[in-house]
């Protein structure tokens, strides 16, 4: 196991009853971390270290958005936040003013310190956390890592829900490493993609914090601490009694699951976890504009991992653009397709998406089976489901757009598969990520990712059914199109 603890030196920047640590992006007052979004950050890290001097407006928006164009108004939108969170002027202290026609100026005192966790010199020792050292940097999840920062100290229990690749370990691993410091008794992550019996869900807990086998549970009741509890999609049960005899027994814990569905335990927030952002065609006019997407920065940073001297270029703008908004701007996806940069080149991983199916089959051997390739997540998903679920999945990939459930029924119910049951099924298949839900005009409306419908697709030609849907749709697009049908306009808005 990895100490971070032990191998990292923080910078820490203290003024009034504040410290700031550069490293970990965090501000503490005493040991309660301040509420602060990751502009709001860099403005602050900008003008603490020139404190006692004026950055101007322009040199302040040119450090913290320096690929965006952005107007004052959002530069004094955070510079009002940063005041408002260290309640500037209530209690005598000031720390920000504002110098007319010229800028801002940090004027409280400012002191350094170099915080260093002794070197761990026994090897048996227990160190305060067991997380891995991050090898990459983490693209484009500032916002929800620093919301996870400022809110698992007061909520307890937050649960991070998405799609298989959409990097929720990631995110909870970067908050977890943030949070370091605010906890007495370490940070621990539980990976419960190890186990398959739920009955093991507790002794795997025990063992991974390293306590006495048959320790009860009531031991971790003055325990100061973050568990995260990793992939819990396919223990649901067991980990939801779990965490909610822990939030009961262990009032100074704080838990943050990853799961691809809610545990639906009392006490847990869900927080779901977007895709990365993939520049619209607008945004092809410039390499700056198209860089400054997290889709785009994600691919373009492990394509020069790959790739020795790799640059993206203006002719390639539209190329990598469609490769991430192909791949629905999921960090695993473009992961494996920037992988194979130097094998095929952009225009050859360009053409590979038309047989999207090729791309769910690249892997990374490190990972767990499951988590290898996004096929082989699929299949983990996929396996799992009933019979009833796995047929709709199956057919409602003829949708090739967003479709409603009146629509769905249209087209796939059958015997199997009645129209009175099909609601109760597609909401179960959302709330395990399979299907994306969105409102259009007040009506709910489904959609699949890409490499999911992919994926459902095989599926059902090797079920022998394809050829039959995909003329039942054919007849239901050809009805829609006619003019004289309400829902043309609702089935086929984009």
């Amino acid at each position: 196991m990895n100490s971070l603890r032990n191998i990292t030196s923080d910078p820490v920047l203290h003024f009034g009853p504040y410290a700031l640590h550069l490293n970990q992006r965090l501000v503490l007052e005493g040991d309660q971390p301040l509420r602060l979004g990751g502009r709001a950050l860099d403005i602050l890290q900008v003008l603490v270290e020139h404190a006692g001097s004026v950055v101007s407006k322009e040199a302040l928006i040119a450090q913290v958005w320096p690929r965006t164009v952005v107007e004052e108004i959002n530069l004094r939108v955070h510079i009002a936040a940063l005041r408002r969170a260290f309640r500037d002027g209530q209690d005598g202290h000031r720390y920000i003013v504002n110098i007319p026609e010229r800028g801002y100026s940090f004027v409280a005192s400012v002191r350094q310190a170099m915080e260093v966790a002794p070197l761990a010199i026994d090897p048996f020792a227990t160190p305060p956390h067991n997380l891995p050292a991050r090898l990459t940097p983490v693209t484009g999840r500032d916002a929800v890592v620093g919301s996870l920062v400022r809110q698992l100290p007061q909520r307890r229990c937050i649960t991070l829900v998405g799609p298989c690749g959409i990097g929720k370990t990631t995110v909870a691993l970067r908050a977890a490493e943030l949070l370091l410091q605010h906890y007495r008794d370490g940070v621990w992550r539980v990976d419960l993609a190890m186990i398959d019996d739920p009955a093991q869900v507790v002794d795997h807990l025990i063992h991974t914090l390293e306590l006495d086998v048959g320790t009860n549970l009531d031991a971790l009741g003055q325990w100061h601490g973050l568990l995260v509890l990793d992939n819990c999609e396919h223990l649901l049960e067991s980990c939801r009694a779990l965490v909610e005899q822990l939030l009961i027994s262990a009032p100074r814990l704080s838990i943050l699951v990853t799961s691809r569905e809610p545990l639906l335990a009392a006490g847990e927030e869900l927080l779901p976890l977007p895709p990365l952002l993939v520049p619209p065609m607008s945004a092809l006019r410039s390499l700056d504009e198209v860089m400054g997407y997290s889709a785009v920065q994600l691919f373009v940073s492990r394509a020069r991992a790959r790739q020795q001297g790799f640059a993206l270029r203006e002719q390639d703008l539209k190329a990598v653009r469609e490769i991430c908004r192909r791949l629905d701007g999921l960090p695993l996806a473009i992961e494996l397709a920037a992988a194979q940069i130097d094998a095929l080149a952009l225009v050859g991983l360009q053409a590979q998406l038309d047989n999207c199916f090729q791309m769910l089959t690249q892997g990374r051997r490190t990972a767990v089976p499951r988590h290898q390739t996004l096929k082989a997540a699929l299949d983990w998903s996929y396996e799992r489901l009933p019979p009833m679920e796995q047929i709709a999945l199956q057919r409602l990939a003829v949708f090739k757009t967003a479709f409603s459930l009146d629509a769905a029924m249209d087209v796939i119910s059958c015997a199997t598969l009645p129209p009175s049951s099909l609601g109760n099924v597609m909401e179960s298949l959302a709330l395990k990520s399979l299907l994306s839900l969105e409102q259009v005009h007040g009506v709910t409306r489904y959609r699949f990712l890409n490499t999911t419908r992919c994926y459902a697709l095989d599926k059902l030609e090797q079920s022998g059914a394809l050829r039959t849907f995909e003329m039942r749709y054919a007849g239901y697009v050809s009805h829609l199109r006619r003019p004289s049908s309400r829902y043309m306009a609702l089935e086929f808005a984009e």
